[in-house]
């Protein structure tokens, strides 16, 4: 099995960005699947374009992207991914979103087809603070988390595909008043989410 990884290179100021960082220090393969990494730039629409090429090239089974989500305290697979873009924050481009619909003819909402429940089971008992959540917010994580749903539902209906938010890193929280979590509980959180994704 294949499965294709992605973090979003550093966005709003900051040098770095835990999704990419994580997402590149996970094993090349686990338990017998393949893991493929790929940075992706926090800029809506061509996010989606540089996942979409990698899912035509690579054609993997799972599609799980991941984000950072500044405040949230553990890691959380989200839920639902919402058909709709907001946000004052440009993005890497310089630019903000045009606020509406991503995609004209799209659902308003595409449930992930990951084993969410599961892979927050998974990490818990791994010793790492995991939740669900209901809201991939209106930025370029659900807008990405978004296009690849409306991908699977139009051209690769076997994937399977989802959206994981990290928090901070520790060297982003400087004074201690936002929640963090080190790279390697990261990484291992990551690790026991795709393991609970392939055994489903």
């Amino acid at each position: 099995m294949k499965i294709l990884i992605t973090g979003f290179d550093p966005f709003g100021g900051e040098k770095i960005n835990p999704a990419i960082e994580a997402v590149k220090k996970l094993p090349d393969e686990i338990d017998g699947n393949q893991i493929i990494k790929l940075e992706v730039p926090t800029i809506f629409y061509q996010s989606a374009k540089v996942v979409r090429e990698a899912i035509e090239k690579e054609r993997p089974d799972i599609v799980i992207n991941v984000g950072q989500a500044g405040g949230r305290a553990a890691i959380t697979p989200e839920r639902i991914a919402i058909n709709f873009q907001a946000g004052s924050t440009p993005d890497n481009s310089g630019k903000g979103p045009k606020e509406g619909k991503i995609e004209a003819d799209g659902a308003d909402g595409y449930f992930t087809q990951l084993p969410i429940k599961k892979m927050v089971t998974a990490m818990r008992k791994a010793g790492i603070p995991a939740e669900i959540s209901n809201s991939a917010g209106t930025y370029v994580c659900n807008h990405l988390f978004y296009e690849v749903q409306y991908m699977r539902r139009h051209e690769f209906p076997n994937l399977k595909a989802g959206f994981i938010h990290i928090p901070f890193l520790p060297d982003q929280v400087k004074n201690g008043r936002r929640p963090s979590m080190n790279l390697s509980d990261m990484v291992a959180g990551l690790t026991v989410s795709i393991k609970a994704a392939v055994a489903d």
